[in-house]
């Protein structure tokens, strides 16, 4: 059932799209198609969308909400747009560059609801489009896991952790940001998403926020959603010299946990991290393939070792970068 004209709406779906149809239309049309038995509203974040496309999908598909976002604006500032309107029980943030072949909401609702008290949230097995898993449940992320991904020593999905890759309905620690169903209360109660992430971590941010407040995030590895990734995917574009630093600056502020000596200790320890990428770029563009990916890479390194120790938000240091390639005032 869709849009309901009484309050006993069980799971509102909110949707962040940047003006992108070709994401936009197979996620909705695979949620009318797999969702059946729960009551739902859907909401899409309508984000820098085109008069003529914003028409076009309104027209499409009148059982949507559509919330108009013309203002630059990162993930966690779309998506609380339309978080703050819901009437569910439950919330399921959704990435639009995904497809439901499965009823994941119906049967995530109804796992939920048989689990104890303190589970807040529950997500589904991800796979990308070609069959392969992305993921099945997210370990806890620390410092040092940060550090040791960033030196492709850690992987979360392949390191051992109880939190990973178990069968049926399990624990997790972390939630992924691109598919998550949570009790609203709850959500409400730990402020929707950190408004001071732009691209990242804000998924982790709640996560911790949850698992402190003694909520608990689990998994039903039975229920699979295609993660096709747009924004979140491997491509390198110029654009990256923008978000890239925003996300790092993200990730100083989230694993400094509000404390000052940690934040210099933290922008000290990526400093040199980002030290380490930049001459392994530079080495790359010059000597190995992918020359222009790399000197992009490079790039991307300068700006984020320039922003370690500056007072700037996130998305002040993604508008900063971004000018040049966006239609900006």
């Amino acid at each position: 059932m869709n849009n309901n004209t009484d309050n006993s709406v069980d799971v509102s779906i909110v949707i962040v799209c940047m003006n992108n149809l070709k994401n936009l239309y197979p996620c909705l049309e695979s949620i009318r198609n797999n969702t059946k038995k729960v009551k739902y509203e859907t909401f899409v974040v309508a984000y820098l969308f085109s008069e003529e496309n914003l028409k076009k999908v309104k027209t499409d598909f009148p059982w949507v909400t559509f919330i108009v976002s013309d203002e630059i604006r990162g993930f966690s500032e779309n998506n609380n747009l339309a978080l703050k309107q819901a009437k569910g029980s439950y919330c399921f943030v959704l990435n639009d560059d995904t497809e439901i072949k499965m009823p994941v909401i119906d049967s995530l609702f109804e796992t939920i609801e048989s689990l104890p008290q303190e589970v807040a949230a529950i997500s589904p097995r991800s796979v990308f489009g070609d069959g392969m898993q992305q993921s099945c449940g997210r370990p806890k992320h620390t410092i040092w896991t940060y550090i040791l991904g960033s030196l492709k020593i850690w992987n979360e999905q392949k390191s051992p952790s109880p939190y990973v890759n178990q069968q049926g309905v399990f624990q997790t620690y972390d939630l992924w940001g691109a598919f998550f169903l949570i009790k609203t209360e709850v959500f409400r109660q730990m402020g929707w998403f950190d408004e001071r992430y732009f691209f990242s971590p804000e998924d982790i941010a709640l996560s911790r926020k949850l698992n402190r407040a003694g909520y608990h995030c689990y998994v039903d590895s039975k229920m699979t959603i295609i993660h096709y990734e747009g924004m979140t995917g491997k491509g390198t574009s110029p654009l990256q010299l923008a978000t890239k630093p925003a996300s790092f600056k993200g990730n100083i502020i989230y694993y400094s946990d509000e404390s000052s000596w940690r934040y210099l200790f933290v922008s000290l320890l990526f400093f040199l991290l980002e030290l380490f990428s930049f001459v392994f770029h530079l080495l790359k563009s010059i000597s190995g393939s992918a020359k222009e990916r790399n000197r992009i890479l490079c790039r991307c390194d300068i700006n984020c070792m320039s922003i370690c120790f500056s007072d700037l938000t996130p998305k002040q240091i993604f508008l900063k970068y971004a000018k040049p390639y966006l239609k900006m005032n």
